[in-house]
């Protein structure tokens, strides 16, 4: 419709203007609820083309446009604005349109360039948690919306499976773990205990132990016990001891962190973890068969976490393969002069000419760090996929900075594909408690929320008794379907780049803007549609103004497709949504459908029911929900 006017005055702007206009100057807008019209065009641009007052413009344009094309039933002139009314029939031929087409919305599959796109990529030192819920809820729902716009998309995750921070679960679980009746180490299969959540708990009891150690060095120095200290370190602790002399309680703190920092790099628990490191990186073969061991029970974890969540990916790479790609582009780039070494052999990235400052990229005992392996991860990703056309990495915004600097080393690098590198930044998910922090072991844990929502949803549909004579598989499906669908939508309904806070509680309610309202709209339509038998086609001439808007809702999916897409934002869906079923809400509280005694009538009335079915269906698919035929 928006085109069709565009076109016409363009194609006769001398005739009416006098002069060629450029489209920028044809802008349209929502009309005001308080005005009649279903599409308003703003005159304003176009007063002085026409050198005439708004309203003479208006009603220049309005008559011109009325004469020319048949849908536009009528119009008014509200202080520069133009509101158009649109015909019935137009309405009517559109839900039609709409009733004809099964992907309503979506542009052919595999018709634009390939794009892939990255989440989850977790670390394999422990469990998913709630930002992980919402870092693969909203990768995977990014990756449905550009395929409904017709890319070919690659979903992707790069397993963080090597590091220090592995070595301090591996080294934790070494030391610690105690011994069975039999003489075993604690084991996933031994305990019961999910691969995940055992290597995690090893993670979060080297944090323990290292603290312990680094409080009982301190006590050391503070007592004047320095020997095997370095002399560097025990320096720096007087120093830092003698500056606390008249300070206030916020520095005193500072310097108590730094304090407890010296210490840290001082305890043999973190020099046995950079050791086992080096034996890792030296593919040290027990080193490396603890190393595949608990990673295995790792990766068993996760696919049951992401077979809950309902995610997939169709390509995985792990860090412990690309780092050796990227340790290679490194040394590739220290003879191009694209980066240097320092005195203790460590490679550094000079950005302070682009505005920011140096950047690491081996570590003096010749260790890689992240940036390393995510420029390794990159190139290997092109030569995988040389026709791809963008790599989205759906990542939390504490890694904004990181993201511009691995960008910004791929480019003077000289890789053009670079430019089509981007970082899909979500803002984090607070909790009422504060701050998640693994190490200290205060994660909200994936698989217990995702329990919990679901026990939620399973103790409110029984409260409402709407499940009689479904069977018990049914009903479990059902608590799930309606427990996760709220969760995703809860998740991803508010804008990725804001930050957040998450109401478990309040993610399930039927009310308001939660999944389980729309799913509930879903199956009340299902229900009707069963009572209300087979539609024919559509003869109707007449619509109600609740009808109306309930089909102009409709018409605007493809445009909010491509809103989502190009945002890389489902919230947009979500909220479209949001306003297609409360103004459906509005139409079958106020309009008979089966009581209608005009057969057209209903019918209609059915089929734009059918279609609000089918449009929810497909926009709740494309952020990963499911919704019931029975609720």
């Amino acid at each position: 419709m928006e085109s069709q006017i565009k076109s016409i005055l363009q194609e006769n702007s001398e005739l009416l203007f006098g002069i060629k206009i450029d489209s920028n100057i044809i802008q349209f807008q929502k009309t005001r609820k308080e005005v009649e019209g279903d599409l308003t065009l703003v005159i304003f641009p176009f007063v002085k083309a026409l050198r005439c007052s708004p309203d003479e413009a208006g009603n220049k344009i309005g008559d011109f446009l009325k004469e020319k094309l048949s849908f536009i039933a009528s119009y008014t002139v509200v202080s520069g604005f133009l509101n158009f009314v649109i015909s019935n029939q137009y309405w009517i031929s559109q839900l039609d349109n709409i009733d004809n087409k099964a992907d309503f919305g979506f542009e052919t599959p595999n018709s634009k360039s390939t794009i892939m796109v990255e989440y989850s990529s977790p670390n394999t030192n422990k469990p998913l948690h709630l930002g992980h819920l919402r870092n693969n809820f909203l990768g995977y729902s990014v990756a449905e919306i550009l395929k409904a716009n017709g890319y070919k998309v690659i979903k992707s995750q790069i397993i963080n499976d090597r590091g220090i921070h592995i070595c301090k679960s591996m080294l934790a679980w070494e030391k610690f773990s105690p011994l069975n009746e039999k003489g075993e180490r604690e084991t996933p299969s031994n305990t019961g205990l999910k691969g995940d959540k055992l290597v995690g708990k090893y993670y979060v009891e080297f944090d323990k132990q290292f603290n312990k150690e680094a409080n009982s060095i301190i006590d050391l120095w503070e007592n004047g016990e320095v020997d095997g200290f370095s002399d560097k370190a025990v320096n720096e602790f007087i120093r830092l001891t003698e500056s606390k002399e008249g300070k206030e309680e916020k520095a005193l703190k500072g310097i108590d962190d730094k304090i407890k920092d010296l210490a840290k790099n001082e305890t043999t628990l973190l020099r046995e973890a950079k050791d086992m490191l080096i034996r890792w990186e030296a593919r040290d073969p027990q080193t490396y068969l603890l190393w595949t061991t608990m990673n295995s029970w790792v990766y068993e974890g996760f696919a049951s976490t992401y077979k809950s969540m309902g995610v997939d990916f169709d390509k995985l790479y792990y860090e412990s393969e690309t780092f050796i790609l990227g340790k290679d582009i490194v040394f590739e780039g220290i003879e191009k002069g694209v980066f240097f070494k320092k005195e203790d052999g460590s490679v550094w990235i000079d950005l302070t000419a682009d505005g920011l400052d140096e950047k690491i990229l081996l570590r003096s005992d010749g260790t890689t760090v992240y940036m390393t392996q995510d420029v390794g991860t990159a190139v290997d990703r092109i030569n995988d996929y040389p026709d791809l056309n963008g790599m989205i990495y759906t990542v939390g915004n504490e890694q904004d900075y990181h993201f511009k600097v691995l960008f910004l080393i791929l480019k003077k690098l000289g890789y053009s594909w670079a430019d089509h590198c981007s970082h899909l930044s979500y803002g984090m998910v607070d909790l009422p408690s504060g701050k998640m922090k693994s190490r200290e072991g205060t994660v909200v844990d994936a698989d217990d929320l995702m329990d919990e929502v679901v026990q939620s949803a399973k103790q409110m549909t029984q409260e409402r008794g709407y499940i009689d004579g479904m069977t018990e598989l049914d009903k479990e499906n059902l608590f799930n379907l309606i427990g996760m669908g709220g969760l995703k939508y809860y998740l991803l309904k508010v804008d990725p780049k804001k930050r957040m806070m998450f109401d478990p509680a309040e993610s399930i309610e039927l009310n308001g803007n939660t999944g389980p309202f729309i799913q509930y709209a879903h199956a009340r339509i299902k229900s009707l549609l069963a009572r209300g038998g087979d539609t024919t086609s559509l003869k109707a001439n007449d619509l109600a103004l609740a009808e109306k808007e309930v089909i102009k809702l409709l018409a605007q999916y493809p445009l909010v497709i491509a809103e989502a897409g190009k945002e890389l934002s489902p919230a947009v869906v979500c909220n479209y949504i949001f306003e297609l079923v409360k103004s459906y809400n509005q139409f079958y509280q106020s309009i008979p459908i089966l009581i209608e005694e005009n057969v057209d009538l209903k019918n209609m009335r059915l089929i734009l029911s059918k279609n609000v079915a089918k449009v929810i269906s497909s926009s709740m698919g494309l952020i990963g929900v499911k919704v019931p035929e029975r609720m």
